[in-house]
């Protein structure tokens, strides 16, 4: 615990810095599904705040014809386009590009169901804005897309991480950070999975909210820290994980389906984004307590002063974020 206040020090400013870019940059998503041979209805998805749109363009291969103007809507934080094209040919060997793309921070996930049954999942990244079409994919290449999109979110969501840092703040002993990192994958799973499937769902805005609200209760519970009591927070801090962890677990769902989940192979692409999150976690969890023996080695930082002001640190990040948040609700 002394050596996680002493890195939570020095990483806290960092938060603090970036607050509002707490939640994971939103990606494109680009969906073509072939309802007759070589011809394709598309949606074009890209991340909107109110009226305004990121300035990104889906450019299809030459030889794909509009059917019919675009039908252009506005929901929630999505600007969405519909539309019907036909490529003569089909789209194998076409290249497909998301121009610009490389002016932005953000990535676009693009999906492409053939009429056979085949599916093309790619993502594209503002250094690699365009790919040819192969017309077909193996399951195990789809996965690992799915995979590496759940790694990224998990790193990108500094919401996510900061609430696993004061959850480890906590823990006295390894097996309590053990008990609590499977407490929190648990209860995040079972609630990725419901969520995505359709058994049950919570608006996305007050989710968020609600999960800036648990950040600033463990800071809360850490501050009230006295020698010799032990709160219920530090005594089962793995109860605490697994409650909170049901509330993250909507917040990854929701990511999930603003990416775009496909109900057709909704098993793979789920479970491989839910391990992508794990594997994400455990990676930060790794990498900090290889900073924490660093920073244990070298004792610069008094302990108490250390834990004390990264548990206000937490907090205030923590509320800049429940306020820019519930701000949102209105908006």
């Amino acid at each position: 615990m002394t050596r996680l206040g002493a890195l939570l020090a020095a990483l806290i400013p960092v938060f603090l810095a970036t607050s509002g870019m707490a939640h994971e940059i939103r990606p494109a998503y680009l969906d073509m599904r072939e309802t007759t041979r070589d011809e394709f209805a598309v949606v074009w998805k890209v991340p909107a705040q109110g009226n305004m749109r990121l300035g990104l363009y889906a450019s299809l291969p030459k030889p794909c014809v509009e059917k019919a103007e675009p039908v252009r809507s506005i929901d929630g934080g999505a600007y969405l386009e519909r539309w019907t094209v036909a490529c003569a040919g089909g789209l194998e060997g076409g290249e497909i590009t998301i121009d610009g793309l490389r002016s932005t921070m953000t990535e676009a996930l693009v999906r492409i169901e053939y009429e056979s049954g085949d599916t093309e999942v790619v993502r594209l990244m503002p250094d690699a804005p365009s790919f040819v079409a192969a017309g077909r994919q193996t399951s195990l290449e789809v996965a690992q897309t799915y995979f590496l999109l759940g790694v990224d979110h998990i790193l990108s969501g500094l919401d996510h991480l900061l609430f696993v840092l004061a959850l480890l703040l906590l823990i006295r002993d390894r097996w309590s950070l053990v008990k609590t990192i499977t407490a929190f994958t648990i209860a995040h799973s079972i609630t990725l999975a419901g969520a995505s499937l359709g058994y049950f769902s919570l608006p996305q805005k007050p989710v968020e909210a609600t999960i800036a609200l648990s950040i600033a209760f463990v800071a809360s519970e850490l501050i009230k820290m006295k020698p010799g009591e032990r709160r219920l927070s530090e005594s089962y801090p793995w109860v605490v994980a697994f409650a909170f962890g049901l509330l993250h677990g909507f917040g990854f769902a929701g990511a999930l389906m603003e990416i775009g989940l496909p109900q057709s192979d909704v098993p793979l692409s789920l479970l491989t984004f839910n391990l992508g999150v794990e594997a994400g976690q455990l990676i930060f969890v790794a990498a900090a307590l290889v900073v924490l023996r660093a920073a244990g080695a070298v004792g610069a930082i008094q302990p108490a002063p250390a834990r004390r002001f990264g548990a206000y640190s937490i907090g205030t990040a923590a509320m800049l974020w429940l306020i820019s948040r519930i701000a949102g609700l209105a908006a």
